[in-house]
């Protein structure tokens, strides 16, 4: 089979038919670049072969030509994108049918196309290839998702009542409408007729029924007459109604009469204007006969300027013309008939004069102005510029309105010399004091003085804009804190500056002193000088940790008594060596050689000879004992001394003891001593209890010091070491003193000389001087602005204030700040406000219409009837100047009118003037009062003008009979303080921004005032100010109390390292927004706690053993004394202090393994045996602890034994076991402790701590000595920092300004005022305040508005039907404006103040034209009202697609037979904002018979028509089958019969009803019963019919328990309780006979009597 071949063309891709080209190329921009693309020839399964097995005529084109892209395409060429087109359902895409579901909820999902195409900018023209558009951007999408809502029927409203009878005989008829609430949208169902008619038959017409009417047409357009015609030539005439023969003939005549009449007049008028000028030409020839040519031409150019400004005269074009209409003759069939049908006296004027229709006509535009901003800031704001243009002409006649007289666009300034504009910036003054608030946990009544408190704070700054001024570098040593006049903050753009932040009060460092050192010895004051014979003994103490300001503030640390013998060197005592018999005997008595070593007073090591003058002390006397001699233990140390001096009641002692060891052996050996000599005393501390010491007082202030020059303050501040505080700069050097005075302890002050001169502290030093900081403040600022005078209410003096801010204040005695910050001055001549207004000149002549219009019309020879008149209107400012014409279009109300209709007089017309004001009223309730008019002319004489019942002269009204009520209106207002109160806070707790926040205020509630007729009026009728002040209470808060510390607990560890813990619990909780109360711990079960360590010294109490007594020999050898024997001694547990063991205490206390024992049984040594001394110490096992090592110990040989005797082991030797006797160390560390401040700081930064612990292996704590002295690694930090959380209160603005009322009139109005919060609560701080704003109520002032009347019936002037006017008055109302009240009519003097408007419309429109219909037309209604704004929701929720309302007009008939002419029904909608969602429900009324009633309601309540789905409308008819005619039954809901109420159903077998009876006694069925089954009629499927049972005969009877509607019957209720009564009983009498009785149980009856009621209370908290 052959294969087969094919081209491909392929650029960057593989086996794709249909590739695109490739870039394209081209040296230039436009239609001459070419693209290529690769082609070659391919098989059929892919694979590429040669070009010659291609058909070559099949080759693709490889190049072709193409538009080359260049970046500057982007400016001519653009994407133009079509308009979407209609949403097309999804399904109807894929089918082409629409499938449209049954039930439509939210809508269908659909999709809407458009075109999008590649043009030139400039005109549209199509691009030459869409890729230029896509070199740019991508190609827009041509289609989206849309969604085709549901169909919304038209929804009517319910038809109005039926109107009367059209007609009062005959047969007429009658009509109701209905109007459109919601329009069809979407392809919903059209709206239904909006009209029903029926006819009416009032009763038979008495005589021939009136069949004609006249009927006025419309006036027609305006036109000017045309000029009078010259003899020969056709002039048209409006078109006149036919008149008879005599009519003409008479008109004729009165023609003749007026132009007799006119031709009079107009000599007369020629006459007097000959007189007149004869008059002025006098009076030129008495003032000066002949003006000199200057003052002629300054009265000619004077004429022109006044007939230029003659008001009105170039602001508009009046032409009077005229205008007519037609008058026809109509049947009411409604076809024009001759005129001669109506039969009416006269017909109606067909002519009337009118103005001709001018568009008002404006100039052309000005130039642009200059940019309001003319600087230059980047990112700033712009500034505009304006044009305006002028009217030339306004519009008369009902023309054009003018347009816009001005616009506005934004601009910037442009150009190389634009200045930079000035910048503001936000300055501060300096931070105030740093403000320390107590924590809740250091609230204690013991601690009175709270001013040195430290720590975390406040501060507080002000805050104000300035102008920001350039820096040069000339000025560079003035100040850096340069003062700036205050500006507006609102020209700073930036956010201001922080005005609050926290701070920290450094706490003072207390000074801790070491303990006291012993006693020196007596030295003298100077070793140097040696002469004096008095000398003192010392004791020190050193400073561990220095105090704030230096160790000045530290107390004394040297005590100094004076002594006798003092020197300066000598020998101490450093060991005595062993005792060496005399002559060279091995026992017997010898001598210690004592070890010295040469001292000085502080006890150290000098040269030995030094002390070459000292005693040197002596060796000392000792015995060796010999085999038979009494053998003593050595002396034992010095016990301390008894008291720390001698005076001359105590004296010092101290003693020793020893022992013996071995008795002697009676013959030829030393004897033991008596008892007494086993002990030793001597005296102590012998020098005498006066102490003296060197007592300093404070540094006082620094003093500037002459004898010091400026210039070398700063070295010697250098030298001196003292620093400045706060970074301010030392000016110079001065000095501090102090007093120093010598004290003897216990007794006060002593003359100097007793203490030692060598040791006085210093009573001067230096100092460094702080410069003066004089108080520095801004100028003043600008003052500012007055208030607008034109909302300024009464004769108040408006103030105006400017002030300046304090930026730092005076330091080191520098100058005071001064007193006065602000100025207040009265405001200056209140400017009136800018405003405009219309202001109106006198009526022009009344000017009839042409007489060739109306010379043919009765009357006509007379220069009278209606006409037109003009005045003119200006435009004026407020202040009396005059303005131009745009101003007043822009600002004021609608102008005034510029024409009006008027009435020339006829002769036989009666003349009057206009009504006068009426008079005052001199008395209420039965006075009047009166107004009159007169009359004019030749009307004086007229008898019919004198009917008084026609023209009455005189109107008498009543006075009104005025009496007000007053009586409260409305809620009561926040409890409000007075103003600038002030409260001083208790210690540790301030008020809110020192503000008074709590205390008595004032609350107020409006006043409301009304007259007789229960209208509103101002509250000054009543007397009353417009509130009732009532006082008030705020509650001041109350913080959270806690009770005072506890004590410290015990340290957790009696030993060591461990913790001691105090607590304070709630005493009182807080309220009305007080500082709240610290969480509660929990573990600890107390609101506060504080955790310290402590330290348990392990040897703060010691076993003191006191020497061993005699021994007691138990196995008594009388002549040697030697043998088995007993020691005993005292062991009792001591408080360890600095000075040694001092008090007992309980044993307990001390450790009972280190307990020295109280007895001890040994061997008395015999004479001639072998002493040893006691054994020493044991010494430490190798660590680690094993089995392996050992420890031992080791006594001395202290007398030889005898001849024949050896001495035991001097060394013993146990093994090493593991928490026996031998032991591991570990260090263990405690919890840390809670952050610890210094003494008066109440939080900010601390240190919290923790200890080291020694633990043994056996879980012991010891002393810490046993793990230092191993080395043992300390890894852990003993120390941290930490930060307790200052307590901030809540810190709030000052209350605003009271806002202006809300309201202008009404009830409702509030004054509102507002504060902020400067800074958040933090910590245990009050928190801020729920009250942010608070209002009272603005004086109650009666609302006036002007309101139309209803308009009057259409009135056709002269005829019965046709067109004509209608007309309404507008009057004052008044109302309490909550809207819930129709208002009522008051004067409109009360309204005189407002501008005349209507509901805010500033076109008062009093009259307009309508159609009165004809009898027999078919008519439109006017329009309704627009119906409220409705949006399209599917359960309340909007589908997004707009708002709309609606509106419409019904059709009205008045005869049978002209309803095929009646025009159709109009309704429109549109768009509108803030719709509401309506809902729909079918809603049905109960059954009467086998019908209700069913209509559709929207969720406020109206019953419509449309609107409710269809397919869920109830069922309206229900019918039985058969018919429920049996007694009792009736047809039920579900379409089967029931019996009524106390009555069950008796149904057939076949389900049918076959009678109702009375709930019977249930009766047991019997089985040949044959009367009917009763059966229930089912709930579940009430329209089935119950099956009977097969093979059963005859019918048997049975209850029904459930009724008609499903539900049980009231007697199943009564059966089911009886048998529940029956069933209880009969268990309660089954279980009484079962029961056993009880034993009676007298005696312990009567023993509980006896006995007392006691209640144990187990601590249960419910208790």
């Amino acid at each position: 089979m052959a294969a087969t071949n094919v081209y491909v063309s392929m650029y960057l891709c593989v086996y794709v038919s249909t590739c695109p080209w490739g870039r394209c190329m081209g040296s230039e921009c436009g239609p001459g670049g070419s693209q290529s693309r690769a082609v070659w020839c391919a098989h059929s399964e892919g694979w590429t072969t040669l070009h010659t097995n291609c058909e070559q005529a099949e080759r693709p084109e490889n190049q072709q030509s193409c538009f080359h892209v260049c970046d500057w395409h982007k400016d001519l060429y653009d994407w133009q994108l079509g308009a979407w087109n209609q949403c097309v359902p999804v399904s109807m895409r894929s089918t082409g049918v629409i499938q449209r579901p049954a039930v439509c909820l939210h809508g269908e999902e659909g999709i809407q196309t458009r075109e999008v195409g590649c043009v030139q900018k400039a005109d549209g023209v199509p691009a030459e290839d869409v890729a230029i558009c896509e070199y740019f951007e991508p190609k827009p999408r041509l289609e989206q998702a849309c969604l085709i809502p549901c169909p919304r029927d038209c929804v009517v409203s319910q038809f109005t009542p039926w109107t009367s009878c059209s007609k009062t005989c005959g047969t007429g008829l009658q009509n109701r409408v209905r109007f459109v609430l919601a329009p069809p949208m979407f392809g919903g169902s059209a709206c239904p007729n909006l009209t029903e008619f029926q006819t009416c038959q009032p009763g038979p017409c008495v005589g021939p029924e009136s069949l004609y009417s006249l009927r006025v047409g419309s006036w027609g357009p305006c036109s000017i007459p045309l000029p009078q015609a010259k003899e020969g030539s056709v002039v048209p005439t409006p078109r006149q109604p036919r008149l008879s023969k005599e009519e003409r003939m008479k008109r004729k005549e009165e023609r003749k009469e007026g132009r007799k009449g006119r031709q009079a007049a107009k000599e007369g008028r020629r006459k007097n204007k000959e007189t007149v000028k004869e008059r002025v030409r006098e009076l030129a020839r008495v003032r000066g006969r002949v003006k000199d040519p200057e003052t002629k031409e300054l009265i000619k150019n004077k004429r022109n300027r006044n007939r230029q400004n003659r008001q009105g005269g170039k602001f508009w074009d009046l032409q009077v013309g005229y205008q007519t209409r037609e008058v026809t003759c109509v049947h009411r069939s409604g076809n024009a008939d001759a005129l001669s049908l109506c039969s009416q006296e006269s017909l109606p004027v067909t002519y009337q004069a009118c103005v001709l229709t001018k568009d008002c006509e404006v100039s052309d535009w000005t130039d642009w102005s200059p940019c309001s901003k003319d600087c230059y800031e980047l990112n700033g704001p712009t500034g505009e510029h304006t044009r305006t243009r002028r009217v030339h002409l306004l519009p008369v006649g009902g023309g054009a309105e003018c347009p816009e007289l001005e616009e506005k666009e934004p601009c910037t300034p442009q150009g190389e010399g634009v200045p930079p504009c000035i910048v503001y910036n936000w300055k501060t003054t300096e931070w105030t004091e740093c403000r320390v608030d107590m924590l809740l946990s250091q609230q204690d009544r013991r601690r009175g003085n709270l001013t040195g408190l430290c720590g975390g704070g406040i501060q507080n700054r002000e805050v104000y804009c300035v102008q920001a001024t350039s820096v040069d570098p000339a000025s560079s040593a003035l100040k850096s804190k340069e003062a700036s006049r205050p500006v507006d903050g609102d020209l700073c753009l930036s956010p201001p500056p922080n005005t609050t932040q926290l701070c920290h009060i450094p706490c003072p460092v207390e000074c801790d002193l070491s303990s006291w050192s012993a006693w020196g010895p007596c030295t003298f004051e100077n070793c140097l000088d040696t002469a004096a014979k008095r000398g003192f003994k010392l004791r020190k103490r050193i400073v561990i940790n220095e105090p704030t300001g230096g160790t000045g503030s530290c107390p004394h640390l040297v005590e100094a008594i004076p002594c006798d013998e003092p020197s300066c060197y000598d020998w101490l005592l450093v060991k005595l060596e062993e005792c060496i018999p005399d002559n060279e005997r091995e026992c017997g008595p010898g001598t210690h050689i004592p070890q010295v070593q040469c001292v000085n007073s502080d006890g150290e090591y000098v040269d030995r000879q030094l002390c070459r003058d000292a005693i040197l002390p002596m060796p000392v006397i000792c015995e060796v004992p010999c085999p038979k001699d009494c053998v003593l233990s050595p002396w034992a140390f010095w016990s301390l001394c008894s008291h720390t001096c001698s005076g001359k009641n105590t004296e010092g002692r101290q003693m020793r003891a020893r022992s013996v060891l071995a008795y002697s052996a009676g013959e030829g050996g030393v004897q033991c001593p008596n008892s007494i000599a086993l002990q030793e005393v001597r005296s102590c501390n012998d020098h005498p209890c006066t102490v003296y010491h060197w007592q300093t007082g404070p540094w006082g202030q620094c003093i500037e010091d002459t004898s010091v020059p400026p210039a070398n303050s700063t070295a010697a501040g250098a030298r001196t070491g003292f620093g400045v505080r706060g970074g301010d700069s030392s000016c110079s050097v001065g000095m501090q003193t102090r007093k120093v005075i010598c004290v003897r302890v216990n007794v006060g002050q002593v003359p100097p000389k007793k203490c030692p001169e060598s040791i006085r502290p210093e009573t001067v030093r230096p100092c460094l001087l702080p410069c003066k900081r004089d108080c520095s403040v801004t100028p003043y600022s600008d003052w500012c602005a007055c208030p607008a005078t034109c909302k300024a209410g009464g004769n108040t003096k408006r103030k105006q204030n400017r002030k300046r801010i304090i930026i730092q204040l005076p330091a080191n005695g520098g100058q005071d700040c001064p007193e006065v910050l602000t100025q207040e001055r009265d405001c200056e001549a209140p400017s009136v406000c800018l405003g405009y207004r219309w202001k109106t000149h006198k009526w022009r002549r009344c000017q009839l219409v042409p007489w060739s219009v109306r010379q043919d019309s009765p009357g006509a020879v007379e220069t009278c009837g209606p006409g037109l008149q003009a005045r003119a209107v200006s435009c004026w400012k407020q202040d009396g100047g005059q303005a131009d014409m745009g101003a007043c279009l822009k600002f004021a109300s609608s102008m005034p009118s510029l024409t009006q209709l008027c009435q020339l007089p006829c002769q036989d017309d009666c003349q009057l003037t206009a009504w006068s004001k009426f008079s005052s009223c001199t008395q209420d309730c039965v006075g009047v009062k009166t107004r009159k008019r007169m009359l004019v002319g030749k009307s004086k004489k007229r008898d019919q003008c004198k009917n008084n019942q026609v023209y009455p002269l005189s109107e008498i009204q009543y006075c009104p009979c005025n009496k007000y009520n007053a009586q409260p209106v409305g809620n009561w207002s926040d409890c409000i303080l007075p103003e600038g109160g002030r409260m001083e806070g208790q210690p540790g707790m301030k008020i809110q921004g020192d503000i008074k926040e709590c205390g008595q205020g004032y609350r107020y509630q409006a006043m409301v005032c009304y007259d007789q007729d229960n209208r509103l009026v101002e509250t000054s009728r009543c007397n009353s100010h417009g509130y009732i002040e009532e006082a008030c209470i705020i509650p001041c808060p109350s913080d959270c109390k806690l009770s005072e510390w506890s004590n410290w607990s015990r340290c957790s560890k009696s030993c060591g390292s461990g913790v001691k813990v105090r607590s304070k619990w709630l005493r009182e909780k807080p309220y009305n927004g007080g500082r709240p109360c610290p969480k509660l711990d929990h573990v600890n079960q107390a609101q506060v706690y504080e955790v310290v360590p402590c330290l348990s010294d392990c040897g703060q109490y010691v076993w003191v053993a006191e020497p061993w007594s005699v021994w007691k020999v138990s196995n008594v050898d009388l002549k040697e004394n030697c043998g088995e024997g007993v020691q005993t001694r005292k062991v009792r547990c001591m408080q360890n202090t600095m000075d040694g063991p001092s008090d007992s205490v309980e044993d307990y206390l001390c450790d009972p393994e280190e307990m020295p024992l109280g007895a001890r049984d040994s061997q008395l040594p015999c004479p001639e045996d072998c002493v040893l001394s006691d054994w020493g110490a044991w010494s430490r096992c190798s660590l680690p602890c094993n089995k392996i090592s050992t420890r031992e110990r080791t006594a001395y040989l202290i007398r030889q034994p005898g001849e024949g005797k050896l001495c035991p082991n001097t060394t013993e030797t146990e093994l090493c076991s593991l928490n026996s006797n031998c032991y591991h160390y570990s260090y263990n560390i405690t919890d840390w402790s809670t952050c610890q401040l210094s003494e008066r700081a109440v939080c900010g930064s601390g240190i919290k701590t923790r200890m080291l612990d020694c633990v043994r292996s056996d879980g012991k704590s010891v002393d810490l000595k046993f793990c230092e002295e191993l080395g043992l690694d300390r890894k852990w930090q003993m120390n941290a920092s930490c930060v307790v959380e200052c307590p901030v209160n809540c810190q709030l603005s000052d209350w605003s300004p009271w806002s202006e009322c809300t309201q202008t009139c009404g009830l409702a109005g509030k004054l509102w005022r507002r504060r902020t919060v400067l800074q958040v609560p933090q910590g245990d701080g009050r928190p801020c305040p729920h009250q942010r704003e608070q209002w009272k109520p603005c004086p109650v002032r009666p609302c006036y508005q002007w309101r139309y009347s209803p308009w009057s019936e259409c009135k056709s002037e002269g005829a019965r039907c046709g067109e004509g006017l209608r007309f309404r008055n507008v009057s004052c109302f008044v109302s309490d404006g909550s809207g819930q009240e129709e208002g009522s009519l008051v004067d409109d003097e009360l309204c005189g103040n407002l501008e005349p408007s209507v509901d805010g419309d500033k076109r008062v429109t009093l009259e307009e034209p309508c159609t009165s219909p004809c009898p027999g037309d078919c008519y439109l209604t006017d329009w309704t009202v627009w119906s409220p704004c409705q949006l399209s929701c599917v359960s309340g929720d909007d589908l997004g697609f707009g708002s709309v309302q609606v509106r419409s007009r019904a059709v009205l008939n008045q005869e049978p037979e002209n309803l095929l002419q009646c025009p159709e029904q109009e309704w429109e909608a549109r768009p509108c904002t803030e719709g509401q969602c309506y809902e729909y429900k079918w809603m049905t009324g109960e059954w009467r018979s086998s019908s209700r009633l069913v209509w559709c309601q929207r969720s406020d309540g109206l019953n419509v028509t449309g609107g409710c789905p269809m397919t869920a409308q109830p069922v309206a008819d229900r019918s039985c089958d058969p018919a429920c005619n049996k007694p009792r039954s009736f047809c039920t809901e579900a379409g089967v019969c029931g019996c009524e109420e106390r009555y069950t159903e008796v149904m057939t077998s076949d389900g049918l009803l076959d009678q109702c009876t009375v709930i019977p006694v249930l009766e047991i069925p019997t089985a040949g019963d044959n009367r009917a089954d009763v059966k229930t009629i089912r709930a579940v499927s009430p329209t089935q019919p119950s099956n009977s049972l097969p093979g059963r005969a005859g019918r048997t009877w049975f209850l029904q328990p459930f009724g008609p509607d499903g539900k049980l019957k009231t007697w199943v209720y009564g059966v089911a309780a009886g048998a529940f009564v029956l069933l209880v009983f009969i268990v309660s009498m089954t279980f009484l006979a079962c029961k056993k009785p009880k034993k009676p149980q007298r005696r312990q009856m009567y023993n509980n009597r006896l006995k007392p009621l006691t209640l144990a209370y187990d601590g249960d908290a419910d208790m």
